[in-house]
């Protein structure tokens, strides 16, 4: 004959197993809010990787397109009989602007996108700072392309921005006569480089860090021009 339990017992029982319950739903309501913080701060970290790569990968594709291009710059001393016939002037010309510099120069560099399209590899290209035209608070660092050469190789054609949100642009020239750096360059004065170009050119640019503007990263590059004598096979020989 089994012994009968008392109903005090019965309730004990099922008053633990509650309790038991309520200690476990709070346990598992505990650890989803640490696996929830953790995925969260992952999350955050890995959109501030992914945002600190693509920033980089913007700022180094635009320091090898300018290496590439300067690259390719050449001058030209050929000049027409009468100078009202002058419609092409090819120059490299650098000016010094404290951390705004600017370029100015032909090249070979113009890729053709269009079948039969009345182009040649030649072109004007300028490199410089200007302000944004979305926040005029920050700078940009700017290119511009007119492919085709005329007779001012300043001013034309498409401008871009190659890098938003710049500190600093700052170009040096390596004279292949003095061996020197120098912070201009101007094929185009009597008192400049005529008839030649730096045989290096020495690139910085400094950016702010975007999540803390009193820091800047520095980034930079070196452009070698291989053909630093002007073109004309004719009449010069340097």
């Amino acid at each position: 004959m089994s012994a009968r339990r008392h109903p005090r017992a019965q309730r004990a029982q099922a008053g633990i197993t509650l309790i038991e319950a309520m200690i476990a739903l709070t346990i598992m309501g505990i650890v989803a809010t640490m696996v929830w913080t953790a995925f969260s701060q992952t999350s955050r970290s890995k959109a501030r990787v992914e945002e600190d790569l693509d920033r980089m990968h913007v700022i180094q594709m635009a320091l090898e397109r300018m290496a590439r291009e300067l690259s390719m710059a050449y001058v030209s001393t050929h000049r027409p009989a009468s100078p009202a016939l002058l419609t092409v002037h090819t120059a490299f010309i650098g000016h010094d602007h404290g951390g705004r510099d600017r370029v100015d120069f032909t090249s070979f560099s113009h890729q053709r996108l269009y079948r039969n399209a009345h182009e040649s590899d030649q072109n004007e290209l300028s490199y410089f700072v200007t302000r944004d035209p979305e926040d005029g608070r920050r700078q940009v660092l700017a290119r511009r392309e007119q492919n085709r050469i005329d007779d001012d190789p300043t001013r034309g054609g498409q401008v871009e921005i190659m890098v938003n949100d710049v500190t600093s642009f700052e170009l040096e020239y390596l004279d292949p006569t003095s061996k020197q750096w120098v912070r201009s360059w101007d094929t185009t004065q009597g008192t400049g480089q005529v008839n030649r170009l730096p045989s290096q050119v020495r690139i910085t640019l400094e950016v702010p860090h975007h999540r803390d503007r009193n820091r800047t990263l520095t980034y930079g590059t070196r452009a070698s021009l291989p053909m630093v004598w002007a073109l004309n096979h004719a009449s010069y020989n340097p």
